[in-house]
């Protein structure tokens, strides 16, 4: 079996992130390795071609993604032990990109992410993110499946 040194947790603060979690954690014990967990914010107006607005909306955006890393370390430190080296890392853009240049930069040598449980028609017609990143994906790809409420 390849040894991991890195491991690329890609979350969206749903109710399946202590399990994502669970599973990158038991598998950092057993190699090692470092967890590191992402969050992918909208980018900025500004990286879109738009106009920024407003000083005083800027600083509202600026104000919730720092709420949102702290909630993400909030997250890390429920969810991971303290013998499991981690960080949280949260970053603006495009989700499936940006994932794949993190896991790139990172030198990741697994991605962890959640699958919902669609049906056939409707995974057909809508591709969702984490199928984007099975397949585009140069490393491997564990997906855990999400149960829906």
């Amino acid at each position: 079996m390849t040894e991991l040194k890195n491991i690329l947790v890609a979350v969206d603060f749903n109710d399946a992130v202590g399990e994502l979690l669970g599973y990158a954690e038991g598998l950092a014990e057993k190699f090692g390795a470092k967890v590191w967990v992402v969050h992918v914010a909208e980018p900025d107006a500004d990286f879109v071609g738009m106009e920024p607005g407003p000083q005083y909306i800027r600083d509202f955006k600026a104000e919730d993604l720092r709420e949102v890393h702290r909630n993400l370390q909030s997250i890390c430190k429920t969810f991971l032990g303290e013998e499991v080296e981690h960080e949280a890392l949260l970053i603006q853009g495009s989700t499936v990109e940006t994932v794949l240049e993190e896991a790139q930069k990172l030198k990741s040598d697994l991605l962890i992410v959640g699958t919902h449980k669609y049906s056939f028609l409707h995974n057909l017609l809508q591709e969702r993110v984490s199928l984007k990143l099975l397949k585009k994906a140069s490393i491997p790809v564990l997906t855990v499946p999400i149960e829906e409420d």
